[in-house]
């Protein structure tokens, strides 16, 4: 064993056990979408006084931080997004009707002097010339004539609700108020004791967002001009112990610096997240046996050490999750179990160039040839990992919700691979390919002789290349059919893109589509598209709607099917999903130039645009199978179409890296016949990695239920389609773009941004067990 060879092996059981530590002793923190709960966005609004930015959206949080904290819901999380939106977080809350109003109480807190009765019903114009002035019905209904505003919520200390068992009063809320509004107050409570007891004026009228909340009578006791002292003040009456805390949480956080408008309304019930996270773990483990199957079955020996490092890179991705307290969303848990699937690609890529070492040069030593498939396979992994960290960088800048936490674990996922792959896996080879029984018999570890396919093609040599117009006719055509999808059905856009509400029931006795739509119609919910979804449930798709029109919408529902349980609520306001369109767009639009940019450093910018062309090729196909097949096309499909896109190029990057080596060694040999020999080396590998992840998917697909199903789906075509197009559209368009090029060959071991690979001529071909010795 080589120092080297030691150094990585300690690295890997270091690592190793450090993960075992962390994923025994510390628990994963999940999501909302996982755990059960509702998830609230809101988006603070400029007033004709003060601007909604980063200082007055901070200091909204904090009210609405006492609200919520108020509510007694377990553990909240209120984070700012940007300079103007609140993220709330409410674990294990249902039905979040509560929850909204008490957020949803965005008017300045203000205290009236009651003027008296009035007899005109209330409305906007009510205040007739005076706006100062309010028409509001009291708590009982009756109309009450308001004077102008004369101490607001600001002024509020504090607000405790409290209860007097000795006086036998019941519960009360107690009020303190700062300095100067604690004056205002003696004023205006000392004004009010100038009226007779039971008179209308002696009330003082507490008003949130237009509607009184509370219109206490000031005390007998209280004598005309004397007023309340600040810290004397107590608000009594029949109250609940609800009623009362609700009171004094108005009261304490009615001062919201700027309003605030609920844009985004999500809850997923406790079952879903369950039922996601069985279907997953079930899915990552059927997948990831096929995938160390199929890899062992290809490379013998040598792929049963690769699927140990898979089982390394499992164990040491969710330590990273655990360790970096990372939020598992449901995409996230997704990206999790697809990176299993990528993971063995390094692994196929350097077992590959090792077999064609071995083929090339028969007689050499088998660590010599693994050592030299590592090296050179080292462009290829670096590059098209590459890519695929770009990919998931965007899903994490310009993603929003859930979707963020897929492009944090497939970074994750990206990272523990290439550690997996070029240090455990490479160390395990190392240590069997020193072994002489492990030499001597070829047949034992797997890369010694070239597999069937490389030679079923070497054999076969088609000539691929020869006209490649054809191939790209084929390419144009196919997106022609994907386009006439796009024009003729249509792209079915989910809620979160136009805006809406789309919720999921189940029900304890069936109910079917037309009876539900039938029921819903009948309660005044007739433009409600009702579908089915999962194992029977009813899946309910409206306009705006707010939460007392669900409420109403689930009791309707109630009647036909019993017991009506809802299981996931989306609401998206129409403003955030034009904005969420709008930046999806922008994702793709970002996604197809980085990539671009990424591949005119690192390749001839004839190879980067036909890459970056293949790539929007793919991304044409799958919208356009989306749309033949009328599946909706949401967030978690951006998340999908932007792997893809990552995927793509991470076989565009392959293909090329072996062109660009082949034509810097062959510089006379046509650039048609250097793309055929690259393609044939590299199909193999294509093929390869490509099964893995179709393993992974296909489980996913097949258990992942329909929160995942579309994802999975998009995910396969896009590789299927990537397979295609990395060869036969990729590679045609690179020769035909080359034919115009005025651009030399590519030199003789170097690479484009790395200089040479040695400074004597000759030195990039040397075993890298040879020294340079020679007697």
């Amino acid at each position: 064993m080589t120092r080297a060879t030691a150094v990585r092996a300690v690295l890997a059981v270091a690592v190793l056990l450090v993960s075992v530590y962390i994923s025994l002793t510390m628990s994963p923190r999940l999501g909302l979408d996982l755990q059960g709960g509702t998830r609230i966005v809101l988006q603070a609004r400029d007033t004709a006084t003060v601007e909604a930015d980063r200082e007055t959206t901070d200091r909204t949080l904090e009210v609405l931080r006492q609200r919520i904290d108020s509510l007694g819901v377990s553990e909240p999380t209120l984070t700012r997004s940007g300079e103007d939106r609140i993220i709330v977080e409410l674990p294990d809350v249902q039905d979040p009707r509560q929850a909204a109003e008490v957020i949803g109480r965005t008017a300045q807190l203000t205290f009236h002097a009651v003027e008296g009765p009035a007899a005109e019903e209330p409305d906007e114009k009510s205040s007739g010339s005076d706006p100062d002035r309010l028409t509001l019905p009291d708590e009982q209904g009756r109309n009450l004539a308001l004077g102008p505003s004369r101490l607001s919520g600001a002024g509020v200390e504090d607000a405790t609700a409290g209860f007097d068992a000795q006086g036998g009063a019941g519960w009360s809320v107690s009020l303190e108020f700062r300095k100067d509004a604690g004056q205002d107050w003696k004023k205006l409570t000392g004004e009010a004791a100038c009226h007779p007891a039971g008179d209308d004026r002696r009330r003082v009228a507490i008003v949130l967002d237009e509607k009184v909340i509370s219109s206490p009578q000031v005390d007998p006791s209280v004598g005309c001009r004397a007023g309340l002292p600040s810290g004397a003040t107590q608000i009594t009456g029949s109250f609940s112990a609800d009623e009362a805390r609700d009171l004094a949480l108005l009261i304490k956080g009615g001062a919201l610096p700027v309003p605030v408008e609920i844009v985004e309304q999500r809850t997923v019930g406790p079952t879903l997240g369950a039922a996601a996270i069985d279907a997953s773990a079930r899915a990552a483990l059927i997948g990831a046996a096929a995938t160390a199957l199929f890899i062992t079955l290809v490379y013998r020996l040598f792929g049963a050490l690769a699927a140990v490092a898979l089982g390394a890179y499992g164990v040491i991705s969710y330590a990273a999750l655990v360790a970096l307290g990372v939020t598992l969303t449901l995409p996230g848990l997704a990206g999790f179990v697809l990176a299993i699937g990528m993971a063995v690609d390094a692994n196929v890529l350097v077992f590959e160039r090792a077999r064609e070492e071995c083929a090339d040069r028969p007689k050499r030593s088998l660590r010599s040839a693994l050592t030299t498939g590592f090296t050179k396979a080292w462009s290829a992994v670096a590059d098209s990992n590459a890519t695929t960290l770009i990919a998931a960088g965007l899903l994490f800048f310009l993603g929003s919700g859930p979707v963020k936490g897929f492009g944090v674990t497939l970074a994750i996922g990206v990272v523990a691979s290439m550690f997996s792959a070029l240090v455990i896996a490479r160390a395990l080879t190392e240590i069997a390919a020193n072994s002489r029984f492990v030499s001597d018999y070829r047949n034992v570890n797997g890369i010694a002789r070239p597999g069937a396919v490389r030679t079923w093609l070497v054999r076969k040599d088609p000539q691929l290349f020869r006209k490649p117009v054809r191939w790209l006719v084929v390419s144009v055509a196919l997106v022609a059919v994907a386009l006439a999808g796009i024009v003729v059905r249509g792209i079915d856009l989910g809620v979160e893109f136009t805006g809406g509400r789309l919720v999921e029931y189940s029900t304890s006795r069936p109910v079917d589509v037309e009876t539900a739509r039938d029921t819903l119609a009948a309660a005044g919910f007739g433009d409600a598209e009702v579908t089915t979804a999962g194992d029977g449930d009813l899946s309910v798709r409206t306009g705006k709607l707010d939460n007392d029109g669900e409420h109403a919408m689930r009791t309707a529902l109630a009647e036909e099917g019993g017991e009506t349980t809802k299981v996931r609520d989306e609401l998206i306001g129409p403003s955030l999903g034009d904005e969420l369109r709008r930046n999806a767009l922008i994702a793709l639009a970002v996604a197809v130039a980085v990539q671009l940019a990424y591949l005119a450093v690192r390749f001839r910018w004839t190879f980067a645009v036909a890459s970056v062309g293949s790539m929007v090729h793919d991304v044409i196909l799958v919208v356009g199978a989306f749309a033949w097949l009328g599946r909706p096309v949401d967030g978690i499909f951006l998340a999908a179409l932007l792997t893809v896109i990552g995927y793509s190029v991470n076989d565009s990057v392959v293909v090329f890296d072996r062109v660009r080596e082949q034509w810097g060694a062959n510089r006379r040999t046509p650039l048609d016949t250097i793309a055929r020999r690259a393609v044939l080396q590299t199909v193999p590998r294509t093929v390869n990695t490509g099964m893995g992840a179709l393993f992974i998917l296909a489980a996913l697909a097949v258990l992942g239920g329909d929160s995942l199903a579309d994802f999975a789906l998009a995910l396969l075509i896009g590789i299927c389609v990537g397979t295609w197009s990395s060869v036969f559209t990729a590679v045609p368009g690179a020769i035909l773009l080359e034919r115009n090029a005025k651009t030399p060959p590519p030199v003789p071991g170097k690479r484009k941004g790395k200089g040479p690979a040695s400074g004597r001529p000759g030195a990039a071909r040397r075993d890298p067990l040879d020294n340079g010795a020679r007697v």
